[in-house]
């Protein structure tokens, strides 16, 4: 389940804690993310379960997007071991995601 995030420390401290992490950055004014946030959600909770979900409104919090370098809605950032791997902006799907995550998750988590 995504779990919102209030702070850039708080952001950060995911970063070091989870050894995988979705970042779904996004504003309320964004309808596009009215329908695709819970379809991640649910997607990435079913198929790939160790991968810490979390979301950041651009707009509450701009310091996380900007020190993320995110300057559309929606973005999502993948994360393993703290570094970035893979960003999808605007336009994507979640089979594009998925095709692209399974294997590193797989590698990393032996699924």
């Amino acid at each position: 389940m995504l779990k919102t995030i209030h702070s850039i420390a708080e952001f950060e401290a995911t970063l070091k804690e989870e050894r995988a992490v979705l970042a779904y950055f996004s504003t309320a004014a964004c309808n596009v993310c009215k329908v695709l946030k819970p379809k991640v959600d649910e997607y990435f909770t079913a198929n790939f379960p160790l991968i810490h979900l979390c979301y950041i409104d651009s707009k509450q919090t701009p310091d996380i997007a900007a020190q993320q370098r995110v300057l559309v809605a929606p973005t999502v950032v993948i994360y393993f071991e703290g570094r970035e791997f893979f960003r999808f902006s605007r336009a994507f799907g979640l089979e594009e995601m998925a095709g692209k995550v399974e294997r590193p998750y797989s590698l990393m988590f032996g699924d």
